[in-house]
């Protein structure tokens, strides 16, 4: 039986070859019909010629993480024209050009459609586009082979191309080629078929965490970026970059907010440490290797208790690694950033609503903490489009934690001490210039100081000061973004996942069920992890941890807090670069629990 609104399509073509346009529309037009999906692109780190893989996945239960296998693969990419003819499912379908000659599987394993492409490019007026327009056909193709109308395409390059109706037009023309090579063939399919479900996703949006998190920091009172380009994070500085003219200026024009592009992430750690100290709500976004360089300007900020928030978008490590592939492979490092002990806070989001969220969250905790703060996103999160509800733009609270006016001392007796810590939760008073009361001055120092700001090496005094710092992580664990925890009285283990894992995490709990393995689970949402995170792992014998990285980073810090429970926790690790599959998890579940258990 032919599957409805359950389909993978994987589409191989060289980048910068104008598929991305191609592929979007085709992604926009699934959603359109209210289809629920989701796309993943796997591209190269250069600008052009190299292969580039496009997956839509459309599934009507909501299953939105990667897909195990492929069910239909247009391989329009000549150079791994040889193993992508080899990709497609059994009984799934392969199309491509007939420009070129692959090594065809068997007929009776995969439909194989051999489409003339470029040729019927060349048959479009405007010499110039034809390469770009040729992925239309495909595009074309698809849609009237599985039931797009052609309606919703031109419907979503009116959303594309609305001030542009010639390119529209350009466009139909490509569409139509593909659509009548179909109708002209009789070409007809028994894998699927997409079938518009009625207002499903009215109200929803279309978008990437990156941009998500730049307008949640703009939404949170951020007024100073201080940035170097690097994937998979410049697009989230450039959103800020494009809204915040927008968005932050007074009453009469004049901007209310600085962005600075630094000449490296040393010097934008730094300045987002200048800026945090005299007031500001700053922030930068960089991935692993910018990380590494700001470990000093990081290590300044926790010992001088200046606030500054970080949003870091995980790729593939160490060194220059994979620049343009996912993982969580710097949790440990954003955990423990810079030299001595040190302890940060982390803020996990999982889908766009907790980019947008956990960006705004990031600088009230900054403030409220007086300490850098991660917002510790990845690249599969922040690049890859995913359908969401409508970003949550109610009033927000701009907590600036314990920073105190003239007033304020005033009324206190015309006491200040910068380090002390009246209430024992680690979080002392802060001032900012501009404070113009005697007592509010005090000496900044990255080095060993008391509760008076004053310089010492005195080891009582360093060591109260260690202390404190340690008491102040110690209370977040209560005041951060809670685990969502689903019980099941009948779950015989405990499963952990966290960011972009949570999804394919979700469906492989789903399959587990399905075949008689019922698990309990947690949603990581922060570090330090919450008490309830050790309530949870204390219910079971085994609590397997799904993370994007090879050294169990997650684990290992979640054993330091919980020695005795260490023991309980086993680990589904995936670190190859791509976004996690469902299958890989239930795989990797199987061989940490013995069967029929």
């Amino acid at each position: 039986m032919a599957a409805v609104n359950d389909l993978n399509f994987c589409i191989a073509t060289p980048n910068g070859s104008g598929s991305a346009s191609a592929n979007n529309i085709l992604f926009k037009s699934i959603f359109k019909m209210g289809i629920p999906c989701g796309s993943k692109n796997m591209f190269p780190s250069n600008i052009q010629g190299m292969p580039t893989w496009y997956e839509i996945r459309a599934n009507q239960d909501g299953f939105l993480g990667r897909k195990d296998v492929i069910d239909v693969m247009v391989a329009f990419n000549p150079e791994t024209l040889e193993q992508d003819v080899k990709r497609p499912r059994s009984a799934g379908m392969l199309i491509y050009d007939t420009q070129d000659t692959p090594t065809l599987p068997p007929e009776e394993s995969v439909q194989v459609i051999a489409v003339p492409a470029t040729e019927l490019a060349k048959t479009l007026p405007n010499p110039k586009l034809r390469a770009k327009l040729r992925n239309l056909i495909y595009v074309g193709l698809i849609a009237r082979m599985f039931g797009i109308p052609r309606e919703i395409l031109s419907s979503v390059l009116s959303d594309v191309f609305g001030d542009k109706p010639d390119v529209i037009e350009t466009n139909l023309q490509a569409l139509d080629l593909g659509l009548n090579f179909v109708e002209e063939n009789h070409l007809t399919q028994s894998i699927g078929e997409l079938k518009t479900i009625p207002g499903n996703n009215a109200g929803k949006i279309v978008t990437d965490g990156n941009l998500a998190a730049g307008l949640g920091a703009i939404w949170g009172g951020a007024n100073f970026l201080a940035w170097y380009p690097i994937t998979p994070s410049s697009s989230l500085a450039e959103t800020m970059e494009k809204y915040l003219p927008k968005l932050r200026r007074d009453q009469d024009g004049n901007a209310t907010y600085a962005i600075v592009q630094a000449e490296d992430e040393i010097a934008a750690a730094s300045m987002v440490t200048g800026a945090g100290w005299a007031g500001a709500r700053a922030l930068t976004a960089t991935s692993g290797p910018g990380l590494s360089l700001m470990n000093e300007v990081l290590g300044l900020a926790y010992h001088a208790e200046i606030p500054g928030s970080y949003f870091i978008v995980q790729r593939g490590g160490p060194s220059t690694g994979l620049p343009t592939r996912t993982q969580q492979s710097d949790i440990q490092a954003m955990y423990t950033a810079s030299h001595g002990d040190s302890r940060h806070i982390l803020l996990l989001p999982y889908d766009i609503s907790t980019c947008f969220e956990y960006a705004r969250l990031c600088l009230n905790y900054a403030d409220r903490f007086q300490t850098p703060v991660f917002l510790a996103s990845d690249l599969d999160l922040g690049m890859n489009l995913r359908m969401s509800a409508p970003l949550a733009v109610d009033n927000p609270v701009m907590d600036r934690g314990k920073l105190v006016t003239e007033q304020d001392i005033e009324a206190q007796g015309g006491t200040f001490r910068r380090f002390f810590d009246a209430e024992n939760d680690g979080i002392s008073q802060r001032s900012i210039p501009g404070n113009m009361h005697p007592a509010a001055v005090y000496f900044t120092s990255g080095a060993g100081h008391n509760a008076d700001a004053k310089r010492t090496e005195n080891p009582q005094e360093y060591k109260w000061i260690q202390d404190k710092l340690r008491r102040k992580h110690e209370n977040a664990r209560s005041l951060l973004p809670q685990p969502a925890i689903e019980l099941k009285p009948e779950a015989t283990l405990g499963v952990i996942s966290f960011g972009s894992s949570v999804e394919p995490v979700r469906e492989a709990r789903n399959r587990l069920e399905n075949s008689g393995l019922v698990t309990s689970h947690l949603l990581l949402k922060a570090l330090p992890a919450s008490h309830a995170v050790r309530e949870f792992m204390e219910k079971y014998d085994t609590v397997i941890i799904v993370e994007q990285n090879r050294d169990a980073q997650v684990r290992s810090i979640l054993s330091t807090d919980y020695p005795e429970l260490a023991p309980r926790l086993k680990s589904v690790l995936i670190y190859d670069g791509l976004p996690v599959t469902a299958g890989e998890v239930v795989r990797q579940v199987r061989e940490l629990i013995p069967t029929g258990v």
